[in-house]
């Protein structure tokens, strides 16, 4: 399937779970905040919610610094 992922084309799977993307992503145990199709996605919801062909994806990892 394709979605749009922070503006791109992107190819997954079929079936992928936000969790699964993130992971994919290298971002598993960092701090992200997922936006699927305009609704920001908790947290507790990642392993739950699945992706389907031409969502719209935006994922914001939060960067420390001083």
């Amino acid at each position: 399937m394709h979605i749009q992922l922070n503006g791109e084309s992107f190819e997954l799977p079929d079936g992928q779970t936000v969790e699964e993307l993130i992971s994919r992503l290298d971002l598993a145990g960092r701090r992200v905040a997922v936006e699927l199709n305009l609704d920001i996605v908790p947290r507790s919801q990642h392993g739950s919610t699945a992706l389907r062909d031409g969502d719209r994806v935006e994922v914001v990892h939060a960067i420390g610094g001083g």
